[in-house]
């Protein structure tokens, strides 16, 4: 194992190691030069399906993966919602993040559902809960809840599935830490640390690394570019999938200042690998663009300025989360991104070579970005306007729209029993109003059941 040292830069950790030895382990994480575990593969009887998870509904609605999307179901991923209501009346200190999260992240709503991954039988779906600070496990038959684990902190955040499906990846993003669960059991087989709020999980080299993605604190007003230095420790943390040993730390301020972009935040939002996984591109806050990185020699080759609305209010601090494009895919073969312009209401699509953009396609505050079944399509969440979009990799154009619950934003495929219609609506759905006292389980213990 080969562990980047740090020092204190500008009121931040940074990671750092010699040329020489960033160059060394960069080269190995590309596809192929580890043996990870197998890819997981549908079992027989299942039909391939997109989640689309509500945030401030608190329920996940189920579209076909292709053709006109047409909506298989709708899954209550809070059907406990008043037992974790009553944890937190009685506790001051979760009911005090609780309305935190309300207030900022949630944008004055609940956040009830981040992202959700099926198991590899298809029987249940597992679904982080922002405002309740757990994930749990929601049998889709019975509508029950099968597991949850509390995460640590008070806030749970994105997720990632490992390639053999047996692993779910859940940023617990107060308590700067990843928790890998089980996703069968939901017990815990690992966990690290991380920088300031941890966000985007991605298993690279078949499963046998692990990226998250710190994005720093983004609920502040201190968003004018001279006031960087309060957003806390950004960077990206590379661990071993199997140990949890940290094996790399990039910290991308330095790699933006190399290449010319000091006027660039550092902080990480959205990423898609290329298909060999040499290429990183990613998001980063208050910028209508993104960054090409290349993992081997570790150095940012190409930024790509996107256009900027004209209506966009140009006040950075009423842009969501620091956000201004949120939302990124891309397609299988590796030539074209699918970029969600969140803050300006489009989506494009970039050729990787070339960097030439697609006419731009209105859609309102698109959040996320996904590719469908057949590699064919990117669809995206259109948070504004509560539907999900496609949009033809081939054209740049938007083919299909589909009407969906309150406020969209993870989109992932998945899988569900053949006939599969929905679960029963076990505990009720729906978010509680603004102004009404929802609640959830903000525990600080590191595992559950």
């Amino acid at each position: 194992m080969i562990e980047a040292s740090s020092r204190m830069t500008r009121g931040r950790r940074k990671g750092w190691a010699t040329a020489a030895t960033v160059t060394a382990v960069a080269a190995t994480f590309v596809v192929g030069t580890g043996a990870g575990p197998a890819v997981a593969q549908p079992a027989a009887g299942l039909a391939e399906v997109l989640f689309v998870g509500n945030n401030w509904d608190g329920t996940a609605d189920v579209i076909e993966s292709t053709g006109n999307y047409a909506k298989v179901g709708r899954v209550n991923i809070i059907p406990d919602k008043q037992e974790r209501l009553g944890e937190i009346y009685l506790d001051p200190v979760k009911l005090a993040f609780f309305l935190g999260v309300r207030l900022t992240a949630g944008e004055g709503h609940d956040q009830f559902v981040d992202d959700m991954y099926t198991t590899p039988d298809g029987s249940a779906v597992v679904a982080s809960r922002p405002s309740f600070a757990d994930v749990v496990s929601i049998d889709l038959a019975s509508g029950k809840i099968n597991w949850r684990f509390p995460v640590s902190g008070f806030r749970a955040d994105h997720m990632a599935v490992s390639p053999d499906g047996s692993r779910v990846a859940v940023s617990a993003s107060t308590s700067n830490t990843v928790h890998v669960l089980d996703i069968r059991t939901g017990a815990q087989v690992g966990s690290f640390k991380t920088g300031d709020k941890p966000h985007e999980n991605v298993f690279t080299d078949g499963g046998r690394y692990l990226w998250n993605m710190s994005i720093g604190e983004v609920n502040t007003g201190t968003d004018d570019p001279s006031q960087d230095s309060t957003k806390g420790d950004r960077r990206i943390t590379v661990v071993d999938a199997q140990t949890f040993q940290t094996v790399r730390v990039i910290d991308m301020r330095d790699r933006l200042d190399a290449f010319g972009r000091q006027d660039l935040s550092d902080s990480v939002r959205p990423v898609a690998f290329s298909p060999d996984e040499s290429k990183l591109y990613f998001q980063v806050s208050f910028f209508n663009g993104f960054v090409e990185y290349d993992v081997a020699t570790d150095k940012i080759t190409r930024v790509k300025e996107l256009p900027k609305n004209p209506d966009t209010n140009p006040d950075r601090t009423t842009w969501v989360n620091d956000s201004r494009h949120h939302g990124m895919s891309i397609s299988p073969d590796g030539g074209k991104l699918c970029i969600a312009g969140t803050m300006d209401d489009y989506v494009t699509i970039v050729d990787t070579v070339t960097l030439q953009e697609s006419p731009t396609v209105p859609a309102a505050k698109p959040y996320w970005a996904t590719v469908n079944g057949d590699g064919t399509h990117c669809v995206i969440s259109e948070s504004a306007s509560d539907s999900v979009s496609a949009i033809d990799f081939a054209t740049g154009q938007k083919v299909a729209t589909v009407a969906v619950g309150d406020h969209p934003q993870r989109v992932r495929i998945g899988h569900v029993p053949a006939g599969w219609a929905g679960t029963p609506d076990v505990g009720g759905t729906g978010s509680l109003g603004a102004g009404s006292l929802d609640t959830g389980s903000l525990d600080t213990g590191s595992a559950g059941s």
